[in-house]
């Protein structure tokens, strides 16, 4: 562009048209003095639109959600050194869980920094730690430019949280560089014919064949391929670091999560394995890995995905492909379908028999084993009300199982599971995919503890006519921390004894509906099973934002 068709403006308006020609015309925050003159900027702006949290934790993980609900970025501002320093934890569920977030943070000025002056910190070296990559701009002339390094990089996978700090003082300045959109750089890759067919060989013998997948099938959209490799090998599905919908919940061969906490649990479900594929996750994302490896003893072991540096990370493998999972599995199931024998197809026939007919019985036992308990009541009112159609944010961690048997994760899309070990993803996450699907029933689940950490969230929704439904699994406790002591206690043989007091969330009483009310959004607390429906019904018919209390 020459200099008449781009006259030069202060970079806080250039800044704004580079967002939108980004795709980023929302953008979720909370103010601060630094980023004054940008937010004025944000204000004045055309087509674009900030949504205001109340703390910077909140703001980061309504970003999230719209993330994960839109499959694109999205924009979070940041308030310098203590704004971010509050969004770090949630920044840190975005890292894990590869979410795209173009975060941006303003400090005072590149004139101040030999001050060392009031809110002066080193925002790069924060931020570091809980992104992909991270920056500040010093020269006025490569604002535009910055940014569109780090959209790029945020979108590129391994996507994952970027962070630009942006000096008030290089905003201030004139800025006449081009508005273009950031180049994102194709990553379909197909993998040689050669490393398939290396591939098929190495799986297509295995007599106890298992599948470790991650969120990297849903975000190359290979569900229907991984599907057609478990099926051609009969193999067990198992996924790994998953927050997202990688196989269907109803598929006979899928056997649900390894888990997150305890890598000997890990080493039970895949321990006899004799062929395993591995697709677009890390192995194994546990606190508490095993340092051996739990694969057995002459396994044949191949692991595709886009992220290089998690093949063969922390246990060897016979061959590493990095290739786009969707194109790796679909020339894998092409290969498979012409090399298997009559003997290895009719192997595979008969796993895949026995899976369907357990998840046959398994499905009779779960309908009998129906409890009329509230949170049983409630969640089997909402599947029938809704046919199961709407999105479901679950940070119900330890009523996670009652949620997915009643609401299962069939469709892509439809389902977003916590990640990151972090508390306080679920009320956030739950607004901003409502925000990003807004034609669609979205409801949040949090357990009381991880609900209390972005409650605000629910001013935000109400603030902005974002019509979110919520639900506080309420056992009182931090329930998973006692499940996991019990755990450290058989293995190191300490006698069972009472749970430690910081576990406990009795005292005081928190009144969740009344503080859904108190900011706003309409609320119900549920003690009994005749209430469940009922809330139910009030809850779908409330125009606007609505928490349900449920007592466990």
């Amino acid at each position: 562009m020459n200099a008449e068709a781009n006259p030069a403006r202060p970079g806080r308006e250039r800044l704004i048209e580079q967002f939108k020609a980004d795709g980023l015309n929302v953008m979720f925050g909370n103010p601060g003095t630094v980023e004054q003159g940008f937010l004025d900027a944000v204000d004045a702006a055309e087509d674009f639109t900030y949504v205001l949290a109340l703390q910077e934790t909140v703001a980061a993980g309504i970003a999230d959600g719209y993330a994960r609900a839109t499959g694109g970025a999205a924009l979070l501002q940041l308030h310098s050194g203590v704004g971010l320093g509050n969004g770090i934890g949630m920044l840190y569920q975005s890292l894990r869980g590869h979410t795209p977030l173009v975060v941006v943070a303003g400090d005072a000025g590149v004139r101040y920094d030999a001050m060392d002056a009031q809110m002066a910190s080193d925002l790069v070296a924060m931020a570091k730690p809980v992104t992909k990559y991270a920056t500040r701009v010093t020269d006025p002339r490569s604002v535009l430019r910055t940014i569109r390094r780090a959209v790029k990089i945020a979108l590129t996978p391994p996507r994952g949280p970027v962070f630009v700090a942006l000096p008030m003082d290089v905003l201030d300045e004139l800025n006449s560089e081009p508005v273009l959109p950031a180049t994102v750089p194709l990553t379909d890759v197909a993998p040689s014919p050669a490393s398939v067919g290396r591939a098929a060989e190495l799986l297509a013998p295995a007599e106890r064949p298992v599948l470790l997948v991650g969120d990297g099938v849903a975000l190359s959209g290979a569900q229907r391929e991984l599907a057609a490799v478990a099926e051609l090998l009969g193999a067990d599905v198992y996924e790994v670091d998953s927050s997202e919908v990688n196989i269907a919940a109803s598929h006979p061969l899928r056997r649900g999560q390894t888990g997150h906490m305890f890598g000997p649990h890990s080493k039970e479900l895949i321990g006899d394995a004799d062929g395993v594929l591995i697709v677009g996750t890390y192995v194994f994302p546990e606190v508490f890995p095993e340092l051996e490896s739990p694969f057995r003893e002459g396994a044949k072991i191949v692991h595709i995905d886009l992220n290089a540096y998690e093949i063969a990370k922390n246990h060897p493998v016979d061959l590493g492909l990095a290739a786009d999972p969707r194109q790796a599995l679909r020339a894998l199931a092409g290969v498979l379908e012409r090399r298997l024998t009559p003997q290895q197809r009719a192997a595979a026939a008969a796993r895949l028999d026995v899976r369907t007919r357990e998840r046959v019985r398994a499905v009779r036992a779960q309908a009998e084993a129906d409890d009329g308990t509230p949170i049983t009541v409630f969640l089997k009112t909402l599947a029938e009300r809704t046919g199961g159609d709407l999105i479901v944010f679950d940070e119900a961690l330890t009523t996670s199982p009652l949620v997915t048997r009643y609401l299962p994760a069939e469709r892509p899309g439809d389902y977003h599971l916590t990640r990151g070990g972090s508390l306080g993803v679920g009320f956030p996450g739950a607004v901003g995919a409502k925000l990003a699907r807004p034609e669609r029933l979205v409801v949040g689940f949090a357990g009381d503890g991880g609900s209390m950490y972005t409650y605000q969230a629910l001013w935000t929704a109400v603030r902005h006519g974002i019509d979110a439904k919520f639900v506080v699994c309420n056992n009182r406790k931090y329930r998973l921390l006692d499940d996991n002591i019990a755990q450290y206690w058989r293995e190191r043989d300490i006698p069972e004894h009472g749970f430690p007091g910081s576990f406990d969330l009795s005292h005081p009483e928190i009144d969740f509906a009344g503080l859904a009310r108190s900011l706003g959004a309409g609320g119900m607390r549920v003690e009994k099973p005749d209430e469940a429906a009922a809330a139910v019904n009030r809850m779908l018919a409330h125009p606007g934002p609505f928490l349900v209390d449920i007592q466990i």
